[in-house]
């Protein structure tokens, strides 16, 4: 299929899931945007193609933008992405730190913006060398407190308190008690 004749279907389907969405029948979607009940008949059967202004008419009435018309997949068809169940959940064991690191983020986020769910045993300490250069990290205690280490400075946060700070350099995470953490690392 050529992109054209391609573009003319993603654009009918689209526009026919749209009207099917907000429950407008052919005659009331013709009545709201101006464009003929047989045109819209035509473009939701891929056998013609709006004139800019009959789409800017139709994005108008179903209360979308263009994009929403033509992009890739649409959203409606599938807008719960995945759900990864908590025993499928990747993590990581590290007995010698005394902490669990469960990995919440997608794989393909890898490098990108990462978010962990950490458990602390009393005693744990997680050292970390340095990320990539102005990584920055963003950690919300939601069990206990801890003392973060990045460089030479040191803070203590307790629950519910969030701090952030340099990832790029080492840095170290201790918890007297045990704990639990929401750690989200963004690499710049």
């Amino acid at each position: 299929m050529n992109d054209r004749a391609e573009i003319t279907a993603r654009l009918a389907s689209r526009l026919k899931e749209e009207r099917a969405a907000k429950g407008l029948s052919l005659d009331a979607l013709a009545k709201l945007s101006g464009v003929s009940r047989s045109m819209l008949s035509q473009i939701e059967r891929g056998e013609s193609s709006p004139t800019v202004a009959s789409l800017w008419n139709l994005t108008r009435a179903l209360n979308v933008d263009f994009s929403t018309l033509l992009d890739q997949e649409s959203e409606l068809e599938h807008p719960i992405k995945e759900i990864v169940t908590s025993d499928n959940t990747p993590e990581i064991r590290n007995r010698a730190a005394g902490c669990v690191v469960r990995i919440l983020s997608a794989p393909d986020e890898v490098g990108g913006t990462e978010v962990y769910d950490i458990r602390f045993q009393a005693g744990a300490r997680l050292e970390s060398a340095p990320h990539k250069k102005g990584c920055i990290e963003h950690l919300t205690v939601l069990e206990g407190q801890l003392e973060v280490m990045s460089d030479s400075e040191t803070a203590t946060v307790s629950l519910g308190d969030t701090i952030r700070y340099a990832g790029d350099m080492e840095h170290t995470i201790r918890a007297q008690a045990a704990a639990r953490v929401l750690l989200i690392v963004k690499n710049a």
